[in-house]
């Protein structure tokens, strides 16, 4: 049996929890199982380093970029395994290249491309405990890449699918997938099992347990994925194929803080406009969430769209060179509240919930978009944790 562990910055954050990670991964190995382990940068780290990078300038050189903030895993990788290798364990610390893992040349947002699992597969073979650098791989230039926020969880991800690993466990500093924040919502609960679009559409829409593009791998890739706790021995969460599960109303409610919304108003009303917009935002890798349009009046419209906060910046001077509307705001002060479930596929009335219900709180809906299985909805910051508390109950998620 072959199981691919993931460990978050908090559960490596101090040598104390790196000795409880080796303890963790020893049990595994113990049990008979083949382990690889994938870890994340000792919790603060990365944005450490990113402050570093940012003191000579707002844009540093996103190759140099790169080498600085693949080290954070690294200093993790090397110290699991000096851990391992003391307690009697034969390890072997991999980076990202030495794993064989290659990428696109995006810096700072790259995309895994291959595998070369010739080397893992060795040590493997030999008895070896394998601790790979998540985050990262090399391009085709030699040059190392990270792979943007979340990133060890799709090395994670991205290795047992590889591999063709049986399991493949993702252990952060809570217990699973819950209902909704249980930092915000004490009677939120915790859900046995969740299918990959619910999953998919809970990451994107802010849940912070696992990142959108490392579900995507796995539903792709059918990699059977777990999220628990390394802090105590609880069952985590399963992520399956729907038709694995029963089909429940509405399974989460999730925030995201990390939005920015951007109005630009006068718009010339003719074909191609948006096009030249968002192919500007496109070449500068810009991630567009939400989009909204108004109806033309007078050959202008107005059009607004959501990008992530820490891209606002790039956004801002992306729309300046453009000068495609009269005048441009710009709003940080947002979040975006979504309301996931499979079963709205097949029940009606459940967009008309959320409305009433941020209605009755007098919340104001600035945007809303909708998938099959999801209604995200943009309001002020203000009310962000009071919308996840009252829609929480209105969908009766503690029962």
């Amino acid at each position: 049996m072959l199981i691919v562990q993931k460990f978050g910055g908090t559960s490596v954050g101090t040598l104390e929890r790196i000795d409880a990670v080796a303890q963790r991964v020893i049990e595994t190995k113990n049990s008979g199982a083949d382990v690889v382990v994938v870890v994340s940068a000792m919790s603060g780290v990365t944005n450490q380093l990113v402050e570093y990078s940012e003191y000579f300038g707002k844009h540093p050189d996103p190759v140099a970029t790169d080498m600085l903030l693949s080290s954070g895993e690294q200093v993790t990788t090397a110290l699991l395994t000096i851990a391992l290798n003391a307690k009697g364990y034969p390890c072997v610390a991999l980076t990202g290249a030495m794993a064989g893992i290659a990428t696109d040349d995006v810096h700072t947002k790259a995309r895994i491309e291959a595998i070369d699992t010739t080397r893992m597969k060795e040590e493997l073979k030999a008895g070896r405990i394998v601790v790979v650098a998540g985050f990262q791989g090399i391009d085709a230039h030699g040059d190392i890449t990270t792979l943007g926020r979340g990133g060890s969880d799709l090395s994670a991800v991205a290795i047992a699918g590889a591999l063709n690993a049986d399991l493949c466990e993702i252990f952060t500093d809570v217990d699973g997938v819950y209902t909704t924040d249980p930092r915000i919502e004490k009677r939120a609960k915790k859900l046995e099992k969740v299918s990959y679009d619910e999953m998919l559409e809970l990451a994107s829409a802010g849940a912070k347990v696992l990142q959108n593009r490392s579900v995507e791998l796995a539903k792709k890739l059918n990699v059977k994925l777990v999220t628990r706790s390394s802090f105590n021995h609880n069952e985590g969460t399963l992520i399956v194929k729907e038709e694995d599960m029963e089909a429940v109303l509405v399974s989460g409610i999730a925030l995201d803080k990390n939005q920015a919304r951007v109005t630009l108003r006068g718009v010339v009303d003719k074909p191609g406009i948006a096009a030249e917009i968002f192919t500007a935002l496109a070449k500068k890798n810009i991630n567009v969430d939400m989009i909204i349009q108004n109806v033309g009046h007078d050959g202008t419209t107005n059009l607004g769209f959501t990008v992530p906060q820490n891209e606002l910046e790039l956004a801002k001077e992306t729309m300046q060179k453009l000068s495609a509307a009269r005048n441009v705001e710009y709003d940080d002060a947002i979040v975006k509240v979504s309301v996931v479930g499979v079963g709205m596929k097949s029940h009606s009335g459940v967009a008309c919930l959320a409305f009433e219900t941020l209605a009755k709180e007098g919340i104001n809906i600035q945007m809303i978009s909708t998938s099959e299985i999801k209604i995200s909805m943009v309001v002020d910051q203000k009310y962000g944790e009071l919308a996840v508390r009252v829609l929480h109950e209105a969908y009766k998620l503690d029962k």
